[in-house]
């Protein structure tokens, strides 16, 4: 029987969460110059390459979809909005909002939204913006679901773009300290996300 392997990354600003360029115009940078992955490794769920944070790499198809498809898992992400996000609009991302996938209309299911102070995370590689363009203000999103770009997507639906994203949280397997583009080789990861 094959023994698979398991990874737990930080996923840094500007990369893909594949392996393999799909496009012809423009080089991307993938996640195989992080690390010397084996032969047949996938991203569990994806980051848009805008966003940074946790990413779950394994070689075990039925752990990716457990994690992605069975909506069991909590995702939780550290969302850094254009202007001073208030309760009248947290209380709309945590009941759902109409977002667009796939040029269909989509509710997004209630999730945990909650006010947050500035985290203490790593600078990124690519400046966001200073405060003469007007305040920012972060929030927590933890949901179960994960359609194409849906954070992004729900801050944008209650007027409140998305600066920085930052996935923190699988599970219970937490990005703490792992130095943006770091990997670690993890023995059960199904075990670790329960």
């Amino acid at each position: 029987m094959k023994e698979h392997r398991h990874f737990i990354i930080h996923k840094p600003f500007g990369f893909l969460s594949q392996f393999i360029n799909n496009q012809t115009k423009r080089m991307k940078k993938m996640l195989g110059e992080l690390h010397d992955f084996p032969e047949g490794t996938m991203a569990i769920g994806r980051l848009d390459v805008k966003s940074e944070g946790l990413l779950l790499l394994t070689t075990d198809g039925k752990v990716s979809d457990y994690i992605t498809t069975r909506g069991k898992v909590e995702k939780e992400y550290y969302v850094q909005v254009d202007g001073t996000i208030n309760s009248t609009e947290i209380e709309q991302l945590q009941k759902g909002v109409k977002i667009g996938i796939k040029g269909e209309k989509y509710l997004t299911k209630p999730c945990k939204v909650k006010p947050i102070g500035t985290p203490n995370l790593p600078e990124r590689t690519m400046r966001i913006r200073d405060d003469r363009h007007g305040p920012t203000s972060w929030i927590s999103i933890t949901l179960k679901e994960g359609k194409y770009r849906q954070v992004r997507k729900m801050t944008s639906a209650v007027g409140f773009p998305t600066l920085r994203l930052v996935r923190v949280r699988i599970g219970n397997i937490l990005l703490n300290d792992l130095k943006s583009g770091g990997v670690v080789e993890v023995e059960n990861l199904m075990e670790m996300v329960k």
